[in-house]
């Protein structure tokens, strides 16, 4: 048993290091390095870039998520029941629930305003729909990451004191 639980605070540490270092040090690397190169064409190249590395996490972060409700489900079979275990799975749930509608909704929908500009976003003025919709999904897209994050840690804690 005590395997298990390595491996699933491995996992959880996994998805919440991988959020932490995209939102804290990628993100702000990649639009750092390319807007200076050109402050409106490297802005568009930094979302792109980060895009497509935050939706190749998000295809880890679930199976992340499928392996700690996995693992937790193999726990309670094999062994004592985990702690809290109702609770570990209503995080876990919600965090592959809240990294799925970011993934499946909310990046695809971002995707299409940026086609749909055909120049920047930013270009765009401040009354354009597709600005306000891209600052919108922006700030979910932000606050689902931070409650994923914020989900991840509690898990973590209550394995930590198991």
């Amino acid at each position: 048993m005590p395997v298990l639980r390595v491996i699933s605070l491995a996992l959880i540490a996994l998805w919440i290091g991988g959020l932490t270092v995209l939102g804290v040090v990628a993100a702000p690397a990649i639009f750092a390095v390319l807007e200076v190169q050109d402050p409106v064409a490297g802005r568009t190249l930094a979302g792109m870039v980060f895009g497509d590395i935050f939706a190749r996490f998000q295809h880890l972060a679930w199976g992340l998520g499928a392996g700690l409700l996995a693992l937790l489900g193999l726990r309670t079979a094999l062994g004592p029941r985990p702690r809290r275990l109702a609770v570990q799975i209503w995080l876990v749930v919600g965090m592959l629930a809240a990294s799925a509608y970011t993934g499946l909704i909310v990046s695809p929908r971002i995707e299409v305003l940026r086609v749909e500009a055909a120049s920047t976003l930013v270009a765009l003025p401040d009354t354009d729909p597709r600005k306000a919709e891209f600052g919108r999904l922006h700030g979910v897209s932000n606050g689902l990451m931070a409650l994923t994050l914020a989900a991840g840690l509690v898990i973590f804690w209550i394995e930590l004191r198991e």
